[in-house]
């Protein structure tokens, strides 16, 4: 008889990943303006956006949630464990 338990229990929620990339788009904001608040670095002054558009993503959440938000297209791979949103002008 077939069980009626998910093909994959291991995989993410659709809460879990909705979760996931609301921390990570936080934390990525919060490092862009810890980085532009920096006394030796004035944005305000000199029209200049932070160039920090990745980050190592919230440790909360497991790998496979961060490589299911990459299979549907909302991260990207930087490279170093780090990950990038792809679409970042929608911060």
């Amino acid at each position: 008889m077939a069980d009626p338990t998910p093909s994959d229990p291991s995989a993410p929620t659709k809460k879990e990943l909705k979760d996931a990339y609301k921390a990570f788009k936080k934390r990525l904001k919060v490092t862009q303006l810890d980085e532009d608040s920096k006394m030796t670095r004035r944005p305000t002054t000199s029209g200049g956006s932070s160039a920090i558009v990745a980050i190592e993503p919230p440790n909360q959440f497991g790998k496979a949630v961060w490589d299911e938000l990459v299979k549907q297209g909302k991260l990207k791979k930087a490279g170093q464990g780090m990950y990038e949103i792809v679409e970042w002008w929608t911060l």
